[in-house]
């Protein structure tokens, strides 16, 4: 069963949305301000967020932008009564993966969740595992706020590891990620992890990226 969380204070409203999604075998939490999105979101496993703009506290582009800065690449999708252009880009700009203007169809909102519950946000801005960090619009690695030294191909490795974690990635996923068809020789995966333990361990005083042996690699949360 899928779980979203609404975020609206417009009570009659979220009231007849959480119950047509109940018909539809969807699992609706509810708020009304942002403040208590951004905890809700810490504290429960969602598949999608819906997202009023107008928000009491804090609105609903300063939330969607205040998660991808977490690193949640949690789906989201604005309501809105809004539908300029400009409104449209400013909701993608922080963060947003889809825009649904009011008043809508309650059969068209069960749609799009669907299709993003089958995703996770491309959006996200940065990723976290554990005292570790990618900012994905400087391109840079943090371990304890400590800059870790990158080279584009390690940071491209480490980024797919990130966005799995805690799961593994097969070492034809890794390399797919960064070559795409054109396939290079069949050690430059392995050198290039080399460098990428080495980069990591030279902040870290210990390994973070793990061998699965017959399939790939992972990174994980540390305890």
């Amino acid at each position: 069963m899928l779980s979203v969380l609404l975020v609206e204070d417009d009570i009659d409203l979220a009231l007849t949305i959480v119950e047509y999604l109940a018909l539809d075998n969807i699992t609706c939490d509810h708020c009304t301000n942002g403040v208590a999105a951004i905890e809700l979101v810490a504290k429960n496993s969602y598949q999608v967020l819906l997202l009023d703009i107008n928000l009491p506290k804090m609105n609903g582009l300063s939330v969607c932008q205040k998660l991808r800065e977490q690193g949640q690449d949690l789906p989201v999708l604005m309501l809105t009564a809004k539908d300029s252009l400009q409104d449209k880009l400013a909701g993608f700009d922080a963060g947003t993966d889809d825009y649904l203007v009011k008043p809508f169809e309650l059969e068209e909102l069960c749609a799009r969740i669907q299709v993003l519950a089958k995703r996770r946000s491309g959006q996200v801005k940065q990723l976290r595992c554990g005292d570790l960090s990618l900012d994905l619009n400087s391109k840079q690695g943090f371990y304890q706020q400590q800059l870790v030294k990158l080279t584009p191909t390690t940071f491209k490795l480490l980024e797919q590891l990130m966005r799995a974690s805690p799961d593994p990635v097969s070492r034809q996923a890794l390399s797919q990620s960064v070559w795409g068809e054109e396939q290079p020789d069949s050690n430059s995966l392995k050198v290039h992890m080399f460098h990428l333990r080495k980069q990591l361990s030279q902040v870290a005083n210990k390994e973070l990226v793990s061998t699965v042996t017959g399939f790939g690699f992972a990174i994980a949360p540390e305890e």
